[in-house]
């Protein structure tokens, strides 16, 4: 296995960790409200994102990333914030996230040669879960949220920092 998919592997790996603690950190705020279930929903199929690519850390051999503890505090923090500041800009939020991992998933996609046949074709099945959330939020009014520019270009920032980091350490 190369070092590419080995880095493929821990990046995704440490993303969809984040990704789930993002919708725990929502469910915490906006749990018990109209948005639940709609959190609840994307939260489970990150869960089961994060599973998939728990097993390939596992079953190849791969090192996680060192910054989980980090990426578990991070990621409940942002969802519960952008909770705190409204369903719509958790939406919003939701969005932001989405479209980074919407095209670091197709920068994969197209790296990946034929003898990772299944690898890509997990990052494509997920790439299109992911497009499906990016497209709740935006039924959902993300657009709408106060600032929705100004934040979500801030946490589009984060998140390719935090696919930089964890490829590496």
């Amino acid at each position: 296995m190369s070092e590419q998919v080995k880095r493929f592997i821990r990046v995704d790996h440490a993303g969809e960790y984040g990704a789930a603690r993002i919708y725990a950190g929502q469910l915490a705020v906006l749990g018990r409200g109209p948005k639940g279930p709609v959190i609840e929903h994307m939260q489970a199929q990150e869960q089961q994102h994060l599973d998939a690519f728990a097993e390939m850390i596992a079953a190849r051999r791969v090192r996680p990333t060192a910054l989980l503890p980090f990426w578990h505090i991070a990621g409940f923090a942002l969802g519960a914030a952008t909770a705190a500041l409204g369903a719509k800009a958790a939406m919003a939020c939701t969005v932001a996230v989405e479209e980074v991992i919407d095209a670091h998933y197709a920068a994969q996609e197209a790296a990946l040669g034929e003898g990772e046949a299944g690898l890509s074709g997990t990052i494509a099945r997920f790439r299109a879960e992911e497009l499906e959330h990016r497209d709740i939020g935006l039924e959902h009014g993300a657009e709408q949220a106060p600032g929705y520019r100004l934040l979500t270009a801030l946490i589009k920032t984060g998140c390719r920092a935090a696919i930089k980091l964890s490829e590496r350490v």
